[in-house]
């Protein structure tokens, strides 16, 4: 985030910008993350906005086949690092400080001489908020006993012998990347456990896709998501007509899912994670043992050489909602649902381009990670609020339209319209009130007047 929000005050203003990192290198979370990851989302929509990710390919093999490719772990360093070296540094403009820490008060310290520094700055930019957390670098909150056999993902390309048992404990994305780690490694089906406390709404990459002319693959799909939303009659109603529009994915077609996190698969990975019928919900690990697994609803015997594989550290934490631009500190947060470096960038933008402190922060509502099955809706809601505010003014749509990060704005020869069935899907959820409501009816009115080729 801190890298997306400084490449945009480079391309929009002449400011001098000072970057202090605990890593040792650009790429934040990226440094710590299990060697085998790779981008839930096309490498397309990530990076920063002066420059692209990969090289707009698409993959014919593998479990992403047909689709835009997904850089790794490797290429998002490099390509951070990249950044770095050839356009931050080279401009001039940035001094960039690694294994530093900051202390307040616009004050920082190596981490490895101790050395203190003071910065005369006008701003300070928290990019750290967010608290993105990976298992490599977060020890499990549930006890494990001596003779247990555990580690984090990313030790599991260090394997040198089989185990009878392999126990992947967590649900959310990380835990499926581990899951399709070992099912690639022809490791049999009925060999891996599941730990999953919570079934988990998916949703189908295929809906998030570069199309042609900047569009997306997927944008009537999201009108469609409205009017789901619209013509339920319950909240089970609208996920099963959500679903069946092929917006949102389950594993299990028996469970109803309380869990959603913004995770994403094709369809053929769903496909490989559906082999796994050992699927334990019983809550919560509380503590695992050498041949047993204790969870918030009963004990489970496991085989005496079960690897267990903790998946459980939360890399999308759903944070208090602080004012993103405060005085002389600005909190880096997402504006649109689960896309952190679009939000950074066009927080940047805002800053660059608006003087009032009071309409930076009326067009950087924000809108925190989801966390359950419900929070779907409140994020698909205040990213459409968050949408029409912003098209309705013509400059930021403009810009909108031209940022490689923006994997939502409309195309201008789009013939989508904002409809009743928006305010209608509104008033489904009453918790959203009667602001929130006139709030949407407010922005529609103002892209109607627009016409158009301005409406989201």
């Amino acid at each position: 985030m801190g890298m997306a929000f400084v490449d945009t005050l480079l391309t929009e203003t002449d400011a001098t910008v000072v970057m202090v990192d605990r890593h040792g290198k650009p790429g934040g979370h990226w440094n710590d993350a299990y060697p085998f990851v790779r981008l839930h989302q096309p490498s397309a929509f990530y990076g920063v906005n002066s420059e692209k990710l990969g090289n707009d390919a698409i993959d014919v093999t593998g479990w992403n086949k047909g689709l835009h490719e997904l850089a790794s772990g490797a290429e998002v360093c490099a390509y951070f690092d990249h950044m770095m070296q050839r356009r931050f540094l080279a401009s001039g403009r940035v001094q960039y400080f690694p294994m530093c820490d900051y202390r307040g008060e616009k004050s920082f310290q190596s981490l490895v001489t101790g050395e203190i520094q003071q910065v005369v700055a006008q701003k300070v930019v928290d990019a750290t908020y967010m608290n993105v957390s990976v298992p490599s670098v977060t020890p499990p909150k549930y006890d494990v006993a001596s003779d247990a056999t555990l580690m984090p993902l990313n030790d599991l390309p260090t394997l040198s012998a089989p185990h009878s048992q392999y126990v992947v404990i967590g649900a959310g994305k990380t835990g499926m990347d581990a899951c399709l780690w070992l099912l690639s490694n022809q490791v049999s089906p009925e060999k891996i456990s599941w730990v999953m406390p919570r079934d988990s709404w998916i949703l189908d990459r295929a809906n998030i896709q570069p199309g042609q002319d900047g569009a997306t693959i997927g944008i009537e799909g999201a009108a469609e998501q409205m009017k789901a939303v619209a013509d339920s009659d319950s909240i089970d109603d609208m996920f099963a007509r959500v679903e069946a529009n092929g917006q949102l994915l389950r594993i299990d077609d028996s469970i109803k899912p309380s869990m959603y996190r913004c995770a994403t698969v094709t369809e053929l990975e769903l496909r490989q994670l559906k082999r796994i019928k050992d699927v334990i919900r019983k809550g919560r690990v509380q503590r695992v043992a050498r041949g047993q697994l204790e969870l918030d609803e009963g004990v489970i015997a496991t085989n005496e050489d079960a690897l267990y594989i903790d998946c459980t550290a939360d890399a999308l934490a759903r944070r208090p909602i602080e004012r993103v631009f405060d005085g002389e500190k600005i909190t880096l947060q997402t504006v649109r649902f689960c896309q952190q470096v679009f939000s950074a960038a066009f927080i940047a933008h805002i800053e660059a381009s608006y003087s009032s402190e009071e309409d930076k922060n009326s067009l950087c509502t924000v809108v925190p990670h989801p966390n359950t099955a419900s929070d779907w809706l409140r994020v698909t809601l205040a990213h459409s609020i968050n949408q029409l505010a912003w098209t309705a003014d013509k400059s930021l749509n403009e810009w909108l339209g031209n940022s490689r990060l923006d994997a939502f704005t409309q195309p201008a020869n789009s013939t989508l319209q904002p409809t009743e069935a928006m305010l209608t899907a509104v008033e489904k959820i009453t918790r959203y009130g009667p602001e929130a409501l006139a709030k949407l009816q407010h922005y529609i009115e103002l892209a109607d007047e627009m016409g158009s080729e301005s409406v989201a």
